[in-house]
């Protein structure tokens, strides 16, 4: 069996608030998953859906640029949060979205492959390799992603914690929208849903939280059984689900009839068509 560690049962409480001698009972019986530590404390209903979030073991800056065809995103890590807030650290970042967008460059290693824009006698990663002497930490390009703009779309940008998270959400139906998909990017930054709609959740996804529900109820009459298990299902998607959500700002609607009421403002059929949501570290 897996080594049950300190930091394991820290990041069990830290992720369902339940007590340490529980979460490492858990741990036990889980044989050091912490995912199936966490169906065991829920089956026991001492925890409720948690997200997989995790401890964040990074330092970093997520940064976003754009023109009227893409939207690259870039994520750039350090040791400490010093070198993060230091200036050549931040121009380093910048020069990588700069060329990733301009140069069209889809993945990682292509990017660190290009020649650096202001010196073309060295590569992305070779400057990259001067930048850590001068800071002296280790410092990487975690991961880019590339987003091609649709001419139905609009896209909203939110940028929360310094840099530490970013948010981008595509609303379908009308360009030049992009305030509307601020507002939602806006609530995503602070919900954190895993999918935009009910049907995004994978069969094995429902199974288990019947599963799961069925163990919590198990002593109940049978013929509530389904109803209560039917109830707790359809609160994991309200949890979960972007459109099934309680907007932030006006609990009384959810996502999805914000969304519809501002499309109604402007004359259009409005939709989320999906969301991007980065955090330092995961």
């Amino acid at each position: 069996m897996k080594e049950i560690t300190a930091d394991m049962i820290k990041e069990l409480r830290e992720r369902t608030g339940v007590g340490m001698g529980k979460c490492k009972e858990a741990l036990v019986l889980a044989e050091g998953d912490i995912e199936k530590a966490i169906d065991v404390l829920r089956k026991a209903g001492m925890a409720s859906a948690a997200k997989k979030e995790g401890r964040e073991t990074k330092e970093g800056l997520i940064v976003t640029a754009e023109d009227k065809q893409r939207l690259v995103l870039i994520e750039a890590n350090a040791e400490t949060d010093f070198v993060v807030q230091n200036d050549r650290f931040k121009h380093f970042v910048h020069d990588c979205i700069k060329q990733a967008l301009e140069g069209q460059v889809g993945s990682l290693e292509g990017l660190m492959k290009m020649p650096y824009y202001k010196d073309k006698t060295i590569t992305l990663d070779q400057y990259r390799n001067l930048v850590i002497q001068a800071l002296g930490e280790n410092i990487q390009i975690r991961r880019i992603e590339t987003i091609t703009k649709h001419p139905n779309s609009s896209y909203g940008i939110y940028s929360h914690m310094g840099g530490k998270l970013l948010v981008v959400v595509e609303v379908e139906g009308a360009h030049g929208e992009d305030a509307i998909a601020k507002e939602v990017a806006m609530h995503v930054a602070a919900e954190n849903p895993d999918y935009v709609t009910a049907e995004e959740v994978p069969p094995t996804v429902i199974a288990r939280e019947e599963e799961i529900a069925r163990s919590q109820v198990k002593d109940k009459p049978s013929n509530i059984v389904d109803k209560i298990v039917a109830g707790k299902v359809k609160a994991y998607i309200d949890q979960f689900c972007l459109l099934h959500q309680k907007y932030i700002k006006d609990s009384s609607v959810t996502v999805a009839q914000f969304v519809e009421i501002c499309g109604k403002k402007i004359g259009k059929v409005l939709k989320v068509k999906c969301f991007w949501r980065w955090k330092v570290g995961q």
